[in-house]
C-alpha cells in the first residue's frame, strides 16, 4: 500500500467513528441484528406517577396537557435510537395515538416535563403526529365513565429511522418493524 493511502485510510475511519457517535466522543455501538429475542430488561419510570397509578390531571387535556416527566435504563447494547409511543387501548374508536416520539438518540436516559409540540426537538427527537392531527404529545382526554389505560411504550431499535416528522403511527411502525431490540411499558390510568 502507498505511504499516502495509509494516513487517508486511517483519517477516514476516525471520520467515521466520529460522525456516527451522535452524544458523545464514544464510538457508536455496533449494529445488532433484530432477530434477538426481546428480553424486556430495560425499565421507565415517571415521578408523576407509579405504573399503574393515576396520571395526575395536568398531564391531560382537562389542565395543561403537558407531558409527564419520564425516565429510563437498561437499554440494550447496540441500540442506535429510540422510540416512545404513547397510545390509549380504551378509546371508544379503537387504540388512539397520544405521541410519537423517534429517533431519540440512545444516549438520552430522559424526558423532561413538556417538550414543545414542535417537528423536532433538539438533543430529543423528531414527533410524530398523534390522532388529534397534531405534532407532539396530546394528553388523556377519554369519554366520561370509565377508566382509560394510556401506555408509554419504549422501544430500543438497532437502526435510526431518519423519517421526517409528523409521520403517523401505521409508517412508524412499518419502519420499526424488525428492528427492535427490546421494549417496555409504562401505564397510568386516568378518568373523567
Amino acid at each position: 500500500m502507498n505511504s499516502w493511502k495509509v494516513p487517508f485510510v486511517f483519517f477516514l475511519s476516525l471520520l467515521i467513528i466520529l460522525v456516527g457517535s451522535s452524544c458523545s466522543s464514544e464510538t457508536a455501538a455496533p449494529v445488532i441484528k433484530a432477530d434477538v429475542e426481546i428480553s424486556n430488561q430495560m425499565q421507565i419510570t415517571s415521578t408523576a406517577f407509579e405504573d399503574g397509578g393515576t396520571i395526575p390531571t395536568t398531564y391531560t387535556c382537562d389542565a395543561d396537557d403537558l407531558s409527564p416527566p419520564l425516565a429510563w435504563n437498561d437499554i440494550p447494547e447496540g441500540t442506535q435510537s429510540l422510540v416512545l409511543i404513547v397510545d390509549d387501548q380504551d378509546a371508544p374508536a379503537g387504540t388512539w395515538v397520544h405521541w410519537l416520539l423517534y429517533d431519540i438518540p440512545p444516549c438520552v436516559d430522559h424526558l423532561p416535563e413538556g417538550p414543545p409540540p414542535t417537528e423536532t426537538v433538539p438533543g430529543i427527537g423528531t414527533q410524530g403526529s398523534n390522532d388529534f392531527g397534531r405534532i407532539g404529545y396530546g394528553g388523556p382526554c377519554p369519554p366520561g365513565g370509565s377508566p382509560h389505560h394510556y401506555y408509554f411504550k419504549l422501544y430500543a431499535l438497532d437502526m435510526l429511522l431518519n423519517l421526517e416528522p409528523g409521520m403517523n403511527i401505521d409508517d412508524l411502525e412499518t419502519d420499526m418493524s424488525g428492528h427492535i431490540l427490546d421494549q417496555v411499558e409504562l401505564m397510568g390510568i386516568y378518568v373523567r
